[in-house]
């Protein structure tokens, strides 16, 4: 169903009652927290992964070896990938973090 014209989603949401507005904020938290700790977990196991193929982590070779110079075209490949999940990673923690703060924290009005 979508608002009139002249009526903005804010102004529904601004016409529920307190605990109307808390309970949907506690649902949405809840269910988007969720989300990101299946997102957490799948780039966890991604980057856990290519520490178990290639025996190192990824600061460890960017910062001290880098990649061989004998390296195939599948471990560039993996360099790149491993680059990404790990972004992945950095950004669903703080998510992760920043959602059970809310969470903890409550919806104060």
């Amino acid at each position: 169903m979508r608002p009139a014209a002249n009526e903005s989603i804010e102004n529904r949401f601004s016409s529920l009652s307190t605990e109307e507005k808390v309970s949907v904020i506690s649902h949405g938290v809840a269910l988007r927290l969720s989300e990101w700790k299946k997102r957490l977990f799948l780039a966890e196991s991604k980057v856990r992964h290519f520490e178990e193929k290639y025996l190192t982590s990824l600061a460890e070779l960017d910062d001290t070896k880098g990649l061989p110079d004998d390296a195939d075209h599948e471990m560039h490949e993996d360099y790149i990938m491993w680059h990404h999940w790990t972004e992945a990673v950095q950004k669903a923690r703080k998510q992760v973090v920043d959602l059970e703060a809310i969470a903890a924290y409550g919806v104060q009005w």
